[in-house]
């Protein structure tokens, strides 16, 4: 695990910068992993389709451009901002797992988005609330989860498909309006 783990000192004074792509395989247990797939499983699927609309036979590949891109671009400012610690580690998919998320949410704003299978809120709401706490919780960092991965992951997630299909934007302004009214 020591040699595919983001060791942002490492990768900046070893050039190792292959970990930022080997850290994204690695997980710390088999929750964290399984919380990973799951998610990934679940919304993977509606945003392939999705993608697979947009891009026809090449969607499976944007779809994978995007998660294997976020687990990378999720990590670079954990990298500039921990690349002369040595004692700092980051691992996990969940940087390209909140890129996938927020495709998702991109796409479906209205779809609800569960936590642990009792608080379900539609997915704007929820990722609104997400971005507030990872940015709040990266700024604490005080429980050894990299709170700025998932929130670089998500923003990059917005920013791909926004620029993958820019009709997005008013296709989820429409959607929010369309929430108003019914609510």
């Amino acid at each position: 695990m020591s040699n595919f783990i983001l060791n942002p000192y490492a990768a900046h004074h070893k050039n190792e910068y292959y970990r930022f792509i080997t850290s994204g395989f690695i997980h710390k247990d088999h929750m964290h992993l399984l919380f990973n797939m799951f998610s990934l499983y679940f919304f993977g699927i509606a945003v392939e389709t999705v993608f697979g609309y947009i891009f026809g036979d090449k969607g499976w590949l944007y779809f994978i451009l995007l998660y294997i891109l976020a687990i990378v671009v999720s990590d670079i400012p954990t990298f500039a901002k921990h690349k002369n610690n040595p004692r700092y580690n980051s691992l996990g998919a969940s940087g390209g797992v909140s890129a996938i998320i927020f495709g998702f949410i991109i796409f479906q704003p209205l779809s609800d988005i569960c936590l642990y299978f009792a608080l379900c809120l539609p997915g704007f709401i929820l990722g609104t609330l997400y971005i507030i706490f990872s940015w709040y919780q990266g700024r604490k960092a005080n429980d050894n989860i990299n709170h700025d991965a998932h929130l670089y992951g998500a923003l990059f997630g917005l920013l791909f498909c926004i620029v993958m299909y820019p009709s997005s934007i008013p296709r989820f302004i429409e959607q929010i309006k369309n929430w108003e009214v019914l609510n």
